[in-house]
């Protein structure tokens, strides 16, 4: 199996998968055999998500360079108008709305009430778009992810759980 290795001033080894790609973190001194021995043990875990990256990106190609101002533009004014309805909808208020590029988060909600959602929420069906919008909302209840937080999220959408799969196929 292939990897890239990356040595820093760090404690532990960790394994991450990026793109489709290996990619392990270790001490500086940590030995070639040690980093293999650390790769075959986890070879299930893997597998599991280089498959399931590569499953996501053959669903969601990225897009190309030229195509991504108008789906930044879509993405404005679709979660601007959603952010809108569904905060009308719970009585909230939040602050400004920025599109980013991010591509291992659909969204998130600072303390101060300013929701960012990426661009790449557009390739998903409706259902996932408005359950990341009432997800992010839900933040300005509860700032994080307990059963409390899920009842605001289920009390909007309470068929949440099945819109949330679809950001995962």
């Amino acid at each position: 199996m292939e990897y890239k290795v990356i040595y820093s001033d760090r404690k532990t080894l960790s394994l991450s998968v990026k793109e489709g790609r290996l990619i392990v973190r270790a001490p500086r001194r940590t030995s070639e055999a040690k980093i293999k021995e650390a790769v075959l043990s986890h070879a299930d875990w893997i597998e599991k998500h280089i498959k399931s990256q590569l499953e996501r990106a053959k669903n969601h190609p990225e897009p190309s360079k030229s195509e991504i101002p108008a789906l930044r533009e879509r993405a404005r004014a679709i979660l601007s108008a959603k952010t809108k309805y569904f905060a009308e909808k719970m009585g909230l208020k939040y602050g400004r709305i920025t599109i980013t590029g991010a591509k291992t988060r659909f969204g998130a909600c600072s303390s101060k009430g300013n929701i960012s959602y990426s661009f790449r929420l557009m390739s998903y069906p409706e259902e996932a778009i408005d359950y990341v919008v009432v997800h992010e909302l839900s933040h300005l209840v509860e700032m994080n992810h307990s059963p409390r937080f899920y009842k605001v999220v289920e009390s909007v959408l309470p068929d949440y759980k099945e819109r949330r799969k679809l950001l995962k196929k």
